[in-house]
């Protein structure tokens, strides 16, 4: 990634101060992100960081929102290529995976977000992303019921909950483990264990 925003036009200053966030959080705490770490990573002054962006809030919602065109593009990608309704779901979990690998900062600022009290547009951002997820999902499910690939005994809802937070405990175990490559490491088992209990003559869920 860019380390560096001198000398850029707006649009691509912004876009390195978002990676450059993304860097960071993958480095340590994203709470414990400051303006003048981001300023400094950049070679910037805070003054000409708040140039592009009036507060370090207006930089989180920018952070969340590329995070979450980003990963929702690759999971559209992935469940459209695929050609059954478990392919989908397998290649939508693995996308989540790499981009979690790939950006490993993301989890902990999305986390972050969710946890902080009241409202804030980067948790809306968070918010939406959810909520988008979690019907992309459903539809896979309801669609993999009907083909007769899964057990019609589990609820969608239920099943997509449980989808999102296997990934999500898989982050966890790493956050605690210390080893971040844990993810993907432990990722195909959680995945099998989840399909064998949505699978048509399976253990349903």
């Amino acid at each position: 990634m860019a380390t560096n925003g001198k000398y850029l036009p707006a649009e691509e200053r912004r876009a390195v101060i978002v990676e450059t966030v993304l860097t960071l959080a993958a480095e340590g705490n994203p709470s414990e992100i400051t303006t003048a770490a981001i300023a400094e990573r950049m070679g910037l002054t805070q003054g000409a960081l708040f140039r592009h962006f009036p507060s370090k809030e207006a930089i989180w919602e920018a952070v969340m929102a590329w995070a979450a065109r980003t990963l929702a593009s690759r999971l559209e990608t992935a469940a459209t290529a695929a050609p059954t309704p478990l392919d989908a779901l397998e290649a939508v979990f693995f996308a989540h995976i790499g981009f979690i690998a790939e950006y490993p900062g993301v989890p902990g600022i999305f986390f972050g977000e969710l946890q902080r009290p009241g409202d804030s547009p980067a948790r809306e951002r968070a918010r939406e992303l959810m909520e988008d997820y979690g019907a992309r999902l459903r539809a896979i499910f309801r669609e993999g019921q009907a083909a007769g690939q899964f057990s019609s005994l589990f609820d969608s809802d239920a099943a997509a909950s449980l989808f999102v937070g296997i990934i999500q405990g898989l982050v966890l175990q790493s956050f605690l483990s210390g080893s971040r490559g844990s993810v993907s490491k432990n990722a195909p088992a959680a995945f099998a264990l989840f399909r064998r209990g949505i699978e048509a003559g399976g253990d349903a869920l």
